[in-house]
């Protein structure tokens, strides 16, 4: 796994990294400190609603500016691109593209791969994406079957 300080520039320079995010803004899709990713330079793919990407805040952010951050896209719109953490509320953009480093290529969860361009994943995580207003209200009865 690599060192924070080193993802951008490996990204930059063309290398896929892996790492353990750090937080709890995409909990339950990734939990901190047991799934790690891998996430691949975005070249010249265009973001699509339900991508995981990773980004530096710009820094005129009111919070966390200058940050790496990975969030799903919910809106690809002319103006820019809209982010939103799988455990947020609130949207964040319009971002501009050039903010965006890497996309989430592959989840690692308890020595398995999860391959974000799977069917089962995509639908999961379609749908998280889709109920994303009430997400809270149908989540809560969940969290007594919560586990580590």
């Amino acid at each position: 796994m690599q060192e924070k300080k080193d993802i951008e520039a490996l990204l930059n320079a063309g290398t896929p990294v892996g790492f353990y995010p750090q937080g709890n803004s995409m909990h339950p899709t990734i939990v901190p400190g047991r799934d790690s990713v891998i996430v691949e330079p975005l070249n010249d793919r265009k973001p699509k609603r339900g991508d995981v990407l990773l980004f530096r805040r710009p820094d005129n952010a009111p919070v966390y500016p200058g940050k790496l951050i990975l969030h799903r896209v919910c809106r690809v719109k002319k103006d820019g691109i809209y982010m939103v953490g799988d455990n947020e509320k609130q949207l964040e953009g319009p971002l501009p593209l050039e903010c965006f480093l890497g996309i989430m290529t592959e989840l690692h969860r308890k020595g398995k791969t999860i391959k974000v361009t799977g069917l089962f994943y995509r639908m999961l995580t379609g749908c998280w994406l889709f109920i994303r207003p009430i997400r809270f209200v149908v989540a809560a009865p969940l969290k007594i079957f919560k586990r580590k």
